[in-house]
């Protein structure tokens, strides 16, 4: 079997076959159509999308490269940060990250994917990064899928959407400064206020998942809040590290954080009434980064 660097040498030599093509979000493709020592390329170039490489053969190559939002003046970003969370079915292939000619292996073929584990990673812009999939020889022919969703980040305004203190686990659990909480109201995907009414520690994910009971959603990029059953007010859950100790009590707070794959991550919680002393102290400073309708 050829050597992961072996195969992109031949790629570089034209010894092996390679291909490019443009993705803008997410690829699907079956490696029936590609040869046992090919090396297909491929860039994405969205914040979130999935790869699904059905009866992987040869290697797949992935660029991510994203590109900045509408509202963001042309610039390089400091710093860039990828999620990749497999899926519960990976076969066939082996997941490597390639950083400036060294490989790493982020997921093998034998890992226990029953409850898929997030990988992430971050770079600068001038280095060389991208994700290499090798395919796994079998002599039976049964169904494999190589698939994963991503998530890319990039600060094109000095801050990640995917806080990177959350990712690396620094500084996770350490409340947010009076300016982070002003902050999070106008970037957070989610901005909730609303009382704590349960909370579940799972200790194989390490991870406390908070049952929020909300009095208010301010603000919700996806549906995250709603209703359930006869409850009038909004239920959800958000996700933190179980490593915080997060515990239930009393008391009404402002929940702020990010989506990541699908799941709400807390950013910052300050007691509503502490909230409310800081912003209104801002508005009376005209140093409020942006607005929101207090109670």
């Amino acid at each position: 079997m050829w050597t992961i660097v072996g195969v992109l040498y031949l790629c570089i030599l034209r010894s092996a076959t390679c291909s490019y093509r443009e993705a803008q979000c997410s690829w699907r493709k079956s490696g029936l159509s590609l040869e046992a020592r090919s090396v297909e390329q491929v860039t994405l170039r969205c914040t979130e999308g999935t790869v699904e490489w059905l009866y992987p053969m040869g290697a797949l190559r992935l660029s991510l490269v994203p590109r900045p939002p509408i509202t963001v003046p042309a610039a390089e970003p400091r710093l860039l940060t990828a999620c990749i969370k497999p899926t519960a079915s990976f076969r066939g292939a082996q997941l490597y990250l390639e950083r400036e000619g060294v490989l790493e292996l982020l997921l093998s073929e034998a890992e226990p994917a029953i409850r898929p584990r997030v990988h992430c990673f971050s770079w600068q812009p001038h280095q060389k990064v991208a994700l290499f999939l090798q395919a796994i020889p079998h002599q039976d022919i049964s169904r494999r899928i190589a698939a994963f969703r991503y998530e890319l980040r990039a600060d094109w305004d000095g801050r990640l959407a995917l806080p990177l203190s959350k990712l690396n686990m620094e500084g996770v659990c350490r409340p947010c400064n009076d300016t982070e909480i002003l902050m999070a109201v106008c970037t957070s995907d989610f901005v909730v206020r609303g009382n704590i009414r349960a909370v579940e520690n799972d200790a194989e994910l390490q991870e406390s998942v908070i049952g929020i009971s909300a009095t208010r959603v301010h603000r919700q990029k996806f549906t995250l809040f709603q209703p359930r059953g006869h409850s009038v007010k909004s239920l959800g859950d958000i996700r933190t590290p179980l490593s915080c100790g997060v515990k239930t009590g009393p008391g009404s707070f402002l929940f702020m954080g990010w989506v990541h794959f699908g799941d709400a991550w807390l950013g910052c919680a300050p007691r509503y009434k502490d909230f409310k002393r800081i912003y209104e102290r801002a508005l009376q400073a005209h140093e409020n980064p942006c607005e929101i309708a207090l109670d």
